[in-house]
């Protein structure tokens, strides 16, 4: 994914002129290099929605499973996957849920899987790196960007090497689709339009 690559804090030489001028890559970072699996019992994949224009509904999905392939010396050969099961939707309500599982919403029935596959990633600056990739959501396929903080990197108490990190990122659901709504009779509409997306991942090394 890409996000994993710090540069090192070493000031590089000036480079010859007609030349291109590298900074230095952290070994640390670079050992970073290699396969992860999503854990899911310690991560989040969650989405938040304005409701009835004055507040906010919070929910997530419990069921999910993503790989990561990490370059930490050059974060442009980054890539991620992630499968998202719809019908593991909650927000707290079992009428809301069962309402977003609908035909209404996401139709889980004939639409079971959310997935993102990554196209490119790039860093913005400092920990924080953009990737990009394409969203499904009902088999309608679009690009979306997700920007993320590199949160840092342990070796758990199993001798397991993880890396995490932090993620966000906004859509309109009528672009995929999910288009259901019911006007307010003050003005407005119960559900809005824009939903931010949130990830938190713990991701660990494969062998």
């Amino acid at each position: 994914m890409g996000l994993f690559s710090r540069r090192s804090s070493q000031t590089a030489a000036p480079a010859p002129q007609g030349t291109v001028a590298t900074l230095p890559v952290d070994p640390a970072l670079a050992a970073l290099t290699g396969a992860y699996a999503i854990d899911p019992a310690h991560s989040s994949i969650g989405f938040t929605v304005r409701h009835a224009m004055v507040t906010n509904v919070r929910g997530s999905f419990a069921q999910h499973e993503g790989t990561l392939h990490l370059d930490g010396s050059d974060p442009s050969r980054s890539t991620a996957s992630i499968d998202v099961q719809i019908a593991s939707v909650s927000t707290g309500i079992a009428d809301r849920d069962a309402h977003l599982l609908g035909s209404d919403f996401f139709d889980a029935e004939l639409f079971p899987l959310m997935t993102f596959r990554s196209t490119s990633a790039a860093q913005l600056g400092g920990d924080t790196y953009r990737i990009t990739g394409e969203l499904t959501i009902k088999d309608v396929t679009r690009p979306l960007s997700i920007d993320l903080e590199f949160a840092g990197s342990a070796t758990d108490v199993y001798g397991s090497e993880r890396v995490g990190f932090e993620g966000s990122a906004e859509i309109l659901r009528s672009d995929w689709g999910l288009t259901w709504n019911a006007a307010l009779e003050a003005g407005g509409v119960m559900v809005s339009d824009k939903v931010k997306l949130t990830f938190d991942i713990s991701a660990v090394k494969q062998a």
